[in-house]
């Protein structure tokens, strides 16, 4: 019998979901694409990106960036254990550890306005 973690589909899910997730973060961060924007100041949320209100403090996207990018690295496995068994296999596993690297400096550069001002 063999359990979750060993089967091949849930692996070709979890190496799709990772790939995806680590660039789709970053572009939901620098192209502005919250699935919700949440006021803490008001308790309000509204779909989408929501600016700044006067008086009413900061807008925190951070929580529908991640939203954005379960739902979308979610798909995007799910998708990807349809494919083809050798499809699958031409992934090169380098990319797991990769691309959370360039994305944290990336990310970094993008937020450095928060840490300047």
């Amino acid at each position: 019998m063999t359990n979750l973690a060993s089967s091949p589909k849930f692996k070709t899910f979890a190496i799709a979901f990772s790939i995806v997730g680590a660039v789709l973060y970053v572009c939901c961060d620098l192209f502005g694409w919250p699935l919700f924007s949440f006021h803490p100041g008001t308790n309000r949320v509204e779909l989408g990106y929501g600016p700044p209100r006067l008086n009413e403090g900061p807008v925190m996207y951070w929580y529908g960036w991640v939203l954005t990018t379960l739902i979308g690295a979610s798909v995007a496995g799910l998708l990807a254990t349809l494919l083809p068994e050798n499809t699958t296999k031409n992934v090169p596993l380098f990319l797991l550890w990769l691309l959370p690297l360039v994305a944290v400096p990336i990310l970094f550069y993008s937020l450095m306005p928060f840490w300047t001002k």
